[in-house]
């Protein structure tokens, strides 16, 4: 088939990459951790830091999707004390991309994810008797670990998932906070990679076209499976698809 050649990619990256893109509306309409695994495939195929011009577009396009079906139950209290931290994570994400190569934007997903995967076996562990700080201090650490790693390798969503489930977010409240506050942040992140990465071309969005129909099936199939999963469940899921993402990661 001739599309498979449009991007100089085989056959065998092609299906990678569809269910990469599978994942990521999975998991802005369902679990929001499946979006961990895409970022390993689509920087396997791309490297590293090219990956991020070509995940970008496909996130806000699973942005809509998730703000269709999730808008209205957004707490929007915890975006916007998270906010003004976020826009200095991703500064500081844009000023250290500059300088890194491949191998250690990979670096710094991994020990992002892995630093995820113990607050969350924490979190699971301590249950309702999880105490977070409510205090300007968590708010920017969270704000700014979140900006930094969204900006880096798109993978911040294992930390704001923590930061909801520590906070005791129900699963709407978490689906349609996450959906909006990543929204913002995917926005943002457009003009500072186009002007200081150069890595999303007009190749870029047209190969996102190409992938509209897979991150549609996943984004339909979340909202399906997300209303037949309990609290409990919901936890757990999450807890075991960042795992495999931070081992997939961290394998050389």
């Amino acid at each position: 088939m001739q599309i498979f050649h449009i991007f100089n990619l085989g056959q065998e990256q092609w299906f990678w990459i569809i269910l990469a893109a599978f994942f990521i509306g999975f998991s802005k309409t369902g679990i929001s951790s499946f979006m961990m695994p895409a970022i390993p495939i689509i920087a396997g195929v791309f490297g590293g830091k090219d990956s991020t011009g070509i995940i970008l577009p496909m996130l806000l396009v699973g942005d809509v999707f998730a703000l269709y079906y999730y808008n209205r139950h957004a707490e929007w209290g915890n975006i916007k004390k998270l906010l003004p931290w976020t826009l200095l994570g991703l500064i500081l994400g844009v000023i250290v991309g500059i300088y890194i190569n491949d191998k250690q934007f990979k670096a710094f997903i991994a020990v992002s994810v892995l630093i995820c995967l113990i607050v969350l076996i924490y979190t699971e562990k301590k249950g309702e008797n999880l105490k977070v700080p409510q205090n300007v201090f968590l708010y920017a650490l969270t704000g700014m670990l979140c900006g930094f790693t969204s900006m880096i390798g798109n993978a911040a969503g294992p930390i704001f998932s923590v930061y909801l489930l520590a906070k005791g977010f129900k699963k709407n409240d978490f689906m349609g906070t996450t959906a909006w506050f990543f929204f913002i942040i995917n926005l943002t992140k457009v003009p500072l990679q186009i002007f200081f990465w150069h890595n999303i071309s007009v190749n870029a969005l047209v190969f996102t076209a190409t992938m509209i129909p897979a991150v549609a099936v996943g984004a339909i199939l979340g909202v399906i499976i997300i209303k037949k999963l309990n609290e409990r469940l919901f936890h757990l899921i999450i807890l075991g698809v960042t795992a495999i993402a931070a081992i997939k990661l961290l394998i050389p």
